[in-house]
């Protein structure tokens, strides 16, 4: 406790010696500075107010103690320097400390949009990509960034609890914090699969990433809480913002649905009729989204949403947009803390409009450059089979991409022919000497059984990555001592009905190798024994 007051105090009040550069050190060794004990005595009587944490009033809220404490000191994102001291932006600055560049322009391009202006695209048509002022970031040291982001973890400070907003300085930095909309998004489990990895793989270091252990059961609601606080600041600028929209395979409605029904901001969602399962389809209409449900793939929904959101004051909640990517990338960010800053060797990323692969690289990149890491780890795409553009590219040696018709699969939350951020996903894969794999449908059902037989409850998404890192374990491109880290993009419970066809083996041309049906026996007791008797034989042959 006495440690995360003094980190969190040394983030109050301006501290020469954290703006101090220093080299980042070997990634394996601590980076906290021992802090001297002192006796109980002394600790009671030497309490300083600088440590002490008072309860806040009854009739105040979180938000209302934030802005009474952001005025008690002076930090702000904005890293504009007197001395050591870091002074809050003024709104004729914030746009030029972070902004909309065209993605991967040349150094020499002048092209930028303030973040307050509606656009999706660069003068070109290309993507465009959130753009941060590195060299005031780097003002600062690994280690203070290491000590800021440690210090807020797991709190319910607002908006810091967040995992998302716990980086804020690296995510929106110039919006004020009584615009956020969050439901204390991230800080999801990253946890060690060791029966999987030793039963499965022959591994003993891997892990895997839940991001699905989220508000709405995805990891779409860490971009999802950047882009609705957004559109909530610029409502309040009045700009033409009526409601929000997106094209959805599923989780990307559940989560705006949520987050804009949280501020009270109108959202309208367009999915691909009879594509989605029914625990994904409820969760926008419960959240009171109007839903539009149109005879056509994700691809055309993506396509309609577009021309309409050109026509009408609708804001795209797509991940054209690229301020999502902001809030995605806190997921690479949280993993690197959760290993104590330690690098793994590998990230397995599922892909299907592919903006996430590129968030992933981006918060790796970020913490590298930024010192508090010394090297990036190897990225890995996994596609579906049957909808596998990237794959197909990655394969014909990054030659001319083209698009390819997604046919139906289990993880239909990338069943997405024709990716958005294609170019954005080749970038990040070249930058980490990446690597794309695909599963089967009857491969990634096979791997999803699997895994929950080891006690997970994964998503058939999870299920491509797993495959994906099976088949390069027995290539040999991932040793067994890899530390290697699957993500995880999406709760079981929202497939549970592909579950329910696979272990009753009634999915057609697959054969569920690892089903597990249950079992029907007469009401009395010989019967009982009999089959209980025969169960434990085949568990254990010593019986």
């Amino acid at each position: 406790m006495a440690a995360s007051y003094m980190l969190r105090s040394s983030f109050l009040s301006p501290n020469p010696h954290l703006h101090q550069q220093s080299p980042v050190k070997s990634n394996r060794t601590s980076f906290f500075t021992p802090i001297k004990a002192t006796s109980s005595s002394d600790d009671a009587n030497s309490k300083s107010p600088q440590l002490q944490k008072h309860r806040r009033p009854a009739d105040e809220n979180i938000r209302e103690e934030a802005r009474r404490d952001i005025s008690s000191h002076n930090f702000s994102a904005r890293l504009d320097f007197t001395g050591s001291r870091m002074e809050r932006p003024s709104a004729s600055t914030v746009s030029e400390w972070i902004r909309y560049v065209p993605f991967n322009a040349d150094s020499n391009s002048r092209e930028w949009y303030p973040l307050d202006e509606i656009i999706y695209r660069s003068r070109s048509g290309g993507l465009l990509d959130v753009q941060h002022d590195m060299d005031a970031l780097k003002k600062f040291d690994g280690q203070y960034w290491r000590s800021l982001f440690d210090s807020r973890a797991g709190k319910t400070t607002w908006p810091y609890g967040s995992g998302v907003w716990s980086k804020k300085e690296w995510v929106l930095p110039e919006i004020d914090s009584d615009d956020i909309v969050s439901a204390f998004e991230g800080n999801s489990n990253l946890f060690w699969a060791e029966r999987y990895g030793k039963q499965f793989l022959g591994m003993n270091d891997l892990w895997v990433k839940h991001c699905g252990i989220s508000h709405t059961g995805s990891f779409k609601d860490l971009g999802m809480t950047v882009l609705v606080s957004q559109v909530n600041r610029l409502r309040k600028m009045h700009k033409p913002v009526v409601g929000v929209g997106c094209a959805s395979t599923g989780d990307t409605s559940a989560a705006l649905s949520a987050y804009c029904a949280s501020a009270g901001i109108p959202s309208i969602v367009f999915l691909p009729a009879n594509k989605i399962s029914m625990a994904q389809l409820v969760q926008p209409i419960a959240n009171g989204a109007f839903v539009l449900s149109i005879d056509t793939d994700f691809d055309g929904c993506m396509q309609l949403i577009r021309e309409v959101t050109a026509e009408l004051p609708i804001y795209l909640a797509n991940s054209l947009n690229s301020l999502r990517l902001e809030g995605q990338k806190t997921a690479a960010i949280e993993i690197l803390q959760q290993f104590e800053w330690e690098v793994p060797d590998w990230v397995i990323v599922p892909g299907g409009n592919l903006g996430n692969i590129y968030a992933f690289y981006k918060g790796f990149h970020m913490c590298k450059e930024l010192g508090l890491v010394d090297r990036i780890p190897r990225l890995v795409c996994a596609q579906a089979a049957n909808a596998n553009p990237l794959y197909v590219h990655y394969k014909s040696g990054w030659k001319d991409f083209k698009p390819v018709k997604a046919n139906t699969t289990f993880a239909s939350a990338i069943q997405i022919g024709d990716p958005v951020s294609i170019d954005r996903a080749v970038f990040a894969l070249k930058k980490s000497n990446g690597i794309v794999e695909e599963a089967t449908e009857e491969e990634l059902m096979d791997a999803m059984a699997q895994a929950d037989s080891t006690g997970m409850f994964i998503c058939p998404h999870t299920g491509v990555a797993l495959t994906a890192l099976s088949k390069l374990r027995k290539a040999g491109v991932i040793a067994p001592t890899d530390r290697t880290v699957v993500v995880s993009t999406a709760h079981g419970l929202k497939f549970t009905q592909s579950k329910v066809d696979y272990h009753s083996k009634e999915i057609k041309n697959m054969e569920c190798r690892f089903a597990n049906p249950p079992v029907q026996v007469k009401a009395d007791f010989g019967s009982v024994m009999d089959v209980l008797k025969k169960y434990l034989l085949c568990k254990n042959s010593k019986f």
